[in-house]
């Protein structure tokens, strides 16, 4: 039976390499269409009409609480070299109450490009937040 409200946000799994990662934060899902504007010298009137051209991808932004024991997170940001990157496809899955996918986001040949420590202050009690920028090239979608 299908439930008629709005998935909560909260309840998501993110995965590369094979393994599941843990994140408390994703943004940066987005896709957009560029539109390309033509008008014929020969069209008798004073309007453009618009075609959709190439897409393109924002860089998804992953945030974490910092583990000690974690060092997969900084082992793929090291492995990055000028014409060495190893591209990998992340599956972010927005998940129901039995912890199933209901929308899947695959982003296709991924490699990070940023890399984020947490800011560290004294008088602060706040979990320590770090995060990883990825570039990729393509976004697919799937809504189950």
């Amino acid at each position: 039976m299908a439930n008629n409200y709005p998935l909560p946000k909260f309840h998501f799994s993110v995965e590369w390499g094979g393994q599941s990662i843990a994140f408390s934060e994703v943004s940066g899902l987005d896709v957009e269409t560029e539109v390309i504007e033509y008008r014929s010298g020969a069209h008798p009137e004073y309007s453009k009409i618009k075609m959709p051209g190439m897409q393109k991808f924002s860089n998804v932004t992953m945030k974490r609480g910092v583990f000690k024991s974690d060092n997969e997170y900084f082992a793929w940001y090291n492995s990055v070299k000028m014409n060495t990157i190893e591209r990998r496809d992340v599956i972010i899955s927005l998940l129901n109450e039995e912890h199933e996918p209901v929308m899947v986001w695959k982003i296709k040949n991924a490699w990070p490009t940023k890399i984020q420590s947490t800011d560290l202050k004294a008088e602060g009690n706040e979990v320590a937040i770090e995060s990883i920028e990825l570039v990729h090239e393509g976004l697919v979608i799937q809504n189950d």
